[in-house]
């Protein structure tokens, strides 16, 4: 459901990472529901650990803001989604992407991890503008088209105009920062 849009975010997050080779073994227009729930879980908790290495490395007032909005929304989102697998009695599925998004994000954050300072912001900021540019483009052009119920296409538009709001803070921040 709203686990779309998060894949598209770990996806993002990957792309952005240099790491987009592995998240191409299986299609993301061609995930089913219960695959794409499951891709949009796991992109939605790496945003969220993105957000608290944000919060533990960084000292800068406008990044940990930032932090602190991905983890309130995406933990929204994961609980709508979360409610909505139960309410439809179903389990999400795991897939190549969703594993494929996971290993781009390990790689990532351990290249974060090495970073400090202004280093660390401009690389988050940066890495949070593609991630959210990448999301929003996955879940408008391949999920929300491709998903065939009805609630999960609802969810998933909700969530994507958070997350566009999302790339438009991420934008301001990435100007912000390399000033």
């Amino acid at each position: 459901m709203s686990r779309t849009i998060l894949a598209s975010l770990a996806l993002a997050a990957m792309m952005a990472a240099g790491c987009t080779g592995p998240a191409n073994a299986q299609d993301s227009g061609k995930l089913n529901d219960l695959e794409v729930a499951h891709a949009a879980y796991v992109a939605g908790d790496i945003d969220i650990r993105n957000a608290h290495l944000a919060l533990a490395l960084s000292d800068d007032r406008a990044v940990r803001e930032f932090a602190e909005l991905m983890i309130r929304d995406h933990e929204a989102v994961n609980d709508a989604a979360l409610a909505l697998l139960k309410k439809l009695k179903a389990e999400p599925q795991d897939n190549a992407f969703s594993q494929s998004l996971l290993k781009g994000a390990r790689d990532n954050w351990t290249k974060m991890a090495q970073l400090s300072g202004a280093a660390f912001d401009k690389s988050y900021a940066a890495n949070e503008l593609a991630y959210h540019q990448t999301v929003n483009k996955v879940v408008s052009e391949a999920f929300i088209p491709n998903v065939e119920n009805a609630e999960l296409k609802t969810l998933l538009g909700s969530a994507l105009d958070t997350f566009q709001a999302h790339e438009k803070h991420a934008e301001k921040m990435v100007a912000d920062i390399g000033s």
